[in-house]
């Protein structure tokens, strides 16, 4: 399901691309644009773009491709569309998989980098897109980031964008959680920055039937920090309703964070690794901020249990 959506854009990003192939090779996988956006018609009414507008269009494309009952993969601000659809048509659906929204959608736009991002929307649409591309999906310079920044720059128009995020803030499905039926995985995988982890527990916890599974990794996507863990996971959910928990991938730390998690693990105290490695404490927490976002940690004792599961962090015997 659709957020800011450009579909043959996203088709020329390698990752995506990749994404929805792996998808297709086990699913039925139907993708539309969003009204307003991509290949949808861009002349729409700026005041109806709610979650009744939303579901609307939800409707029309199930019907017009004929599937009477359906997984749909929410994504960002199809989250709150995917969950009173299911409260309102459950027969209409097999299971929901949610990713990167709230119910509340506000609580999904409060993170002071996103605030800062939408402002440049009515400012300067174009760095709009090459901010969001970086700053908010992790992309990077590579060609695969100026891909997606054009998927941004072209999925819609800066009015269009403007009120799409202006109902946003209006959208508040909380009251519809608890007559969700269908079996539900709740996905997170979030930086510091990004939406924060509570967000996505209150959702589960608040939903009938559902699974939170912490994604490993500070990239704010699905199918791009760690594909092939992605793609199973939700894969063996939509088709099985098993969930295997991803294995956690090393992650890319510097040799000085790798010797300030090593001694973290074996129980230092910040100024014990400072002393030890001849730097500053606010150093080390410099350093210990790097690695959490990295590796997913929430904190020092998440940090401690991902090192212990490593087996370079070990201590002999």
């Amino acid at each position: 399901m659709p957020s800011l959506s450009n579909i043959l854009a996203q088709w020329r990003i390698p990752a995506v691309r990749a994404a929805y192939l792996g998808l297709a090779k086990h699913l039925t996988v139907v993708l539309y644009d969003g009204r307003g956006t991509g290949s949808s018609d861009r002349r729409v009414d700026l005041d109806d773009l709610g979650v009744g507008a939303h579901l609307r269009d939800l409707r029309a494309v199930l019907d017009h491709t004929g599937i009477r009952r359906a997984t749909l993969l929410g994504y960002y601000h199809s989250v709150a569309t995917a969950i009173a659809f299911a409260a309102r048509e459950p027969e209409r659906v097999e299971r929901l998989v949610l990713f990167g929204g709230a119910p509340r959608m506000r609580e999904a736009m409060l993170p002071a980098q996103t605030q800062a991002l939408l402002s440049l929307v009515e400012q300067d649409w174009s760095l709009f897109a090459d901010a969001a591309a970086t700053a908010w999906l992790g992309w990077d310079a590579a060609p695969s980031g100026r891909f997606t920044a054009e998927a941004f720059r072209t999925a819609t128009s800066a009015p269009v964008a403007k009120a799409w995020f202006e109902a946003a803030r209006q959208i508040d499905v909380t009251a519809e959680l608890a007559r969700v039926r269908a079996p539900t995985l709740v996905l997170h995988r979030q930086s510091a920055e990004q939406i924060p982890v509570e967000v996505a527990r209150r959702m589960t916890a608040a939903l009938p039937d559902a699974r939170l599974v912490e994604l490993p990794g500070s990239t704010p996507t699905l199918f791009v920090e760690n594909p092939a863990a992605d793609l199973k996971l939700v894969t063996d959910f939509v088709t099985h309703g098993r969930i295997h928990r991803p294995s956690t991938v090393p992650a890319t730390l510097t040799p000085r964070e790798t010797d300030v998690l090593r001694l973290l693990a074996a129980g230092d105290s910040n100024p014990e690794i400072a002393g030890q490695l001849g730097i500053a404490v606010h150093t080390v927490e410099r350093h210990l901020a790097n690695l959490y976002r990295k590796i997913g940690a929430r904190g020092r004792t998440d940090a401690v249990a991902y090192a212990l599961r490593m087996t370079e962090f070990r201590h002999p015997g």
